[in-house]
This record gives structure tokens, sequence and C-alpha cells, in this order.
């Protein structure tokens, strides 16, 4: 069993900028690490429960999927355009708002089922690489559990770098944030190609 193809979409897919990844990178930026962890917690929760609707929405739907991955991805595209331009276009952040924290567990478990990125994540990964490998349950439960573990890391990785740069990420925020709008661009557009 030939998993390679598998990790490395779930890690260039998992990496690449998204809603979890900047929210993570920025909430870890004003905040700090630590209290970014709930958040980081209910996504791990919400995308462990996509893997898993996405592995038994497969098995039931594999007929129809060809027909539904195009409508998905044009409505993944569209709100994470959406989402680039309200970054591109955001301020500094107040002072005030960043003592607040807004990023909780329940936040990030609700994210992942607006979340185009994710839902597509898991639809094209169990379609294309993992029920062509199997289609047991232990199977789905394991690559589900794999799916979510490669992503976390990834959100993890994003907010251990907002923490780390953050002196530079305060100073330059309207370009990083003009960057990460142009990367977020690239990846809904990439979703079309």
């Amino acid at each position: 069993m030939n998993i390679i193809p598998l990790v490395t979409y779930a890690i260039i897919a998992s990496f690449t900028p998204g809603p979890n990844n900047i929210i993570s990178m920025t909430h870890a930026r004003n905040q700090g690490f630590r209290k970014t962890l709930p958040f980081i917690s209910g996504v791990a929760a919400g995308c462990l429960l996509i893997m898993f609707l996405s592995s038994y929405f497969n098995l039931i739907l594999h007929q129809y999927i060809p027909r539904i991955t195009p409508v998905l991805n044009v409505l993944g595209c569209v709100y994470m355009l959406y989402l680039a331009l309200k970054i591109m276009r955001s301020k500094p952040a107040d002072a005030q708002e960043n003592k607040v924290n807004h990023y909780s567990f329940l936040f990030g478990f609700t994210l992942q089922f607006i979340n185009p990125k994710v839902i597509l994540y898991g639809l094209t990964a169990i379609s294309v690489f993992v029920l062509p490998l199997g289609q047991s349950h232990v199977h789905l439960i394991v690559f589900s559990l794999l799916l979510t573990l490669i992503g976390i890391s990834a959100n993890m990785t994003w907010a251990f770098g907002g923490m780390l740069f953050q002196s530079f990420l305060l100073r330059y925020e309207r370009p990083v944030n003009i960057v990460m709008g142009m990367l977020l661009i690239y990846s809904a557009l990439s979703i079309l190609m």
C-alpha cells in the first residue's frame, strides 16, 4: 500500500494559506501561542469530524462525486476570495480589540463546517487517495486521523510562526496582510485549475 501520494497531497493542502492557518497565525501574533490553543483544539475536533463525514459520504456518494466536486470548487473559491479581500483590506488591529479572546474552541470547531478548504481537502483526499486503498471502517478511521494530524500540524506551525515573528508581523502588518491575501487568492484559484 503506497500512501506517499496521499501524504504529499495532505501536506501541500494543509500548509498552504487558508482560513484556519491565517486565523491561527494572526491570533498567535496578537495573543500568543498558548491563547491560540483552544481555537486550534476546536479546529482539530471539527477537522476530524469533517474527515469522518467525508469518508462515509464518499462511500455513499461515490458515483456522484464527479458532479458535486465542481460546485464545491466554485463555492470554495468564492469564499476564499472573500476572505482574501477581507484580509487585504483589514486595518491594523486595535490594541483594545486584541485583549478579547474571539477565537474559542467552539469558534474553531464551527468554522470547519463553513470552511471550504477543509471540506474540499477531506472530499478530495478520501475520494482520490483513500478509497482506492481500501474501504473498511478501520481503514477510513485511520486515514481520517492521519489527515487531521497533518492538518493540525500545519495549523500549529502557522500559529507558532505568528508568535515567533510577532514584532515583524506587527511592524509590517499591512504588507503581510496583502501577501497573505494574495496567497489565499492563489490557493482559491488553484482549486479551479
